[in-house]
């Protein structure tokens, strides 16, 4: 059973940051594009960020310039950097990887809370 185990949450004022860690227990992580997810309370679900075994990136338009993912595939682990947070930027942070049906097998992790608050 693969365990994903996110860490690195915690309370930041508005202009700060934090770097999320993500380490899964899984054989042929290279295989999997990795991704890191938000909900907020009352908010579904959202893809912010991901990235390829090759490290190539993507993200929404909300964290563009922000936030940087990156990986480490030796240790199996997927990170965010996340700069000039904002309070919009709270949620429950999750990652998971992208293609179609492995977030369904793997279940989710316990994610980690990211709180934006003077």
């Amino acid at each position: 059973q693969v365990q994903l185990v996110e860490s690195g949450g915690g309370l930041v004022q508005p202009g700060g940051s934090l770097r999320l860690s993500c380490t899964a227990s899984v054989s042929f992580f290279t295989g999997y594009v990795m991704g890191w997810y938000r909900q907020a309370p009352g908010k579904q679900r959202e893809l912010v960020a991901s990235i390829t075994s090759g490290a190539t990136a993507t993200y929404v338009d909300s964290v563009k310039g922000r936030f940087t993912i990156s990986r480490d595939n030796a240790k199996n682990t997927v990170y965010l950097q996340m700069n000039s947070l904002k309070p919009e930027d709270a949620a429950v942070y999750y990652c998971n990887a992208l293609q179609a049906g492995v977030a369904g097998r793997w279940g989710w992790g316990q994610g980690t809370q990211v709180t934006v608050s003077s």
